[in-house]
């Protein structure tokens, strides 16, 4: 299923509960027995308790479309790979510096041979806790 599908799916379910909510609201008024204050009383009881119900509902799809647009956006900095990695200088000035900025950065941390990218920036991901992007981004800022 993809990303627009469920989005979709998302819009149904809400417009779903509002017209489920709807429904209730005309079905009370078209059977109320009570005189009007207290069907209004009832009313504005109604509203409330579906209101926090409706707001839970898109409290839920809103923390649902966050983790999938996540999922998606951490699939998509996979599949860039370290092929956008351009260091720019000499390893050894490059790796100094990070040391300087990164003191928990060790030497074992930082051997890089070339084609080496993918596992240089998944020991600086583990190391430093940043995404994919975020470490090429920063060692391609790096000069020597």
């Amino acid at each position: 299923m993809s990303y627009q599908e469920e989005d979709n799916n998302a819009g149904k379910i809400l417009l779903a509960a509002l017209a489920g909510a709807g429904a209730g609201i005309i079905a009370g008024i078209l059977l109320a027995p009570d005189k009007g204050s207290n069907t209004l009383e009832n009313w504005k009881g109604a509203a409330t308790k579906y209101s926090g119900q409706l707001g839970e509902q898109a409290t839920k799809i809103s923390s649902d479309l966050e983790a999938k647009f996540k999922e998606y956006s951490d699939k998509l900095e996979d599949m860039t790979g370290a092929g956008g990695l351009r260091l720019q200088g000499n390893w050894d000035e490059l790796k100094g510096k990070l040391k300087q900025q990164y003191a928990q950065l060790t030497d074992e941390d930082l051997v890089f041979a070339e084609g080496k990218g993918d596992e240089l920036i998944g020991k600086l991901q583990d190391k430093l806790g940043k995404g994919k992007a975020e470490i090429i981004k920063m060692l391609n800022d790096l000069k020597a």
